[in-house]
């Protein structure tokens, strides 16, 4: 039997049990950013999924390398047009 290209996109589902004010706080959520619930819920999962498996990412560098990224961070920033632009601005709530 020859898988067709629809086979491939298959959605699963995948059922959640709430309390009553979960679900009125996600829908009134999705409501407010003119998604639907399943969007919402999906694009929130997505993303915390996505930040779990980036905070179990490791690198590996040579003494050396992290030697050299120590020294960067522990360097005073050197001032440039940019840095004092952003810290002459306002931030938005003192403006």
């Amino acid at each position: 039997m020859a898988t067709t290209h629809t086979d491939s996109k298959r959605v699963k589902a995948l059922n959640l049990r709430v309390r009553p004010e979960d679900h009125a706080l996600i829908e009134r959520a999705a409501r407010a950013r003119g998604k639907t619930r399943t969007d919402f819920i999906m694009d929130a999962v997505r993303q915390e999924a996505e930040n779990t498996l980036l905070d179990q990412a490791v690198l590996c560098v040579s003494p050396e390398a992290f030697a050299a990224f120590i020294e960067q961070l522990d360097a005073p920033a050197q001032p440039n047009e940019q840095l004092r632009k952003t810290l002459q601005t306002p931030s938005p709530w003192e403006a």
